[in-house]
């Protein structure tokens, strides 16, 4: 539907600038910090403080999102590792990886949440 295409072509303009707003701050940090990101957010986390809350909470979202591209793909051995993939890139895997699912024909929000599962739910209906 003509609806539903200007949907996905805003959906594919957000990830795009999330990506490179992702990509840029991420670089900043880079420069200015090192690759610390573990140790600084696992010891936020054990601090019990708000940030350590936030990080917990953002933590769990990203397991979320693991499982989902994970459960996607069937949770076979490579939607296992796209999985751990998002888990540990967040948005920066996140926003490549429904981009490169958008090109290859996941063009509806249907088929881009579903994945795998909606072909699976389609056998399953005609038996």
């Amino acid at each position: 539907t003509p609806n539903g295409r200007s949907v996905m072509i805003a959906f594919r303009v957000m990830l795009v600038l999330m990506l490179v707003i992702i990509s840029g701050y991420t670089g900043l940090v880079i420069l200015e910090h090192g690759l610390t990101l573990f140790s600084v957010f696992f010891l936020e986390i054990a601090s019990s403080t708000w940030s350590g809350q936030f990080n917990l909470d953002f933590f769990m979202m990203l397991v979320l999102s693991g499982l989902w591209v994970a459960w996607r793909h069937g949770f076979t051995f490579n939607g296992v590792v796209l999985g751990l993939l998002a888990t540990v890139g967040g948005i920066l895997f996140l926003s490549c990886y429904l981009l490169i699912m958008i090109s290859r024909g996941a063009t509806d929000p249907r088929s881009l949440l579903l994945g795998d599962r909606e072909s699976l739910n389609k056998t399953s209906d005609k038996t």
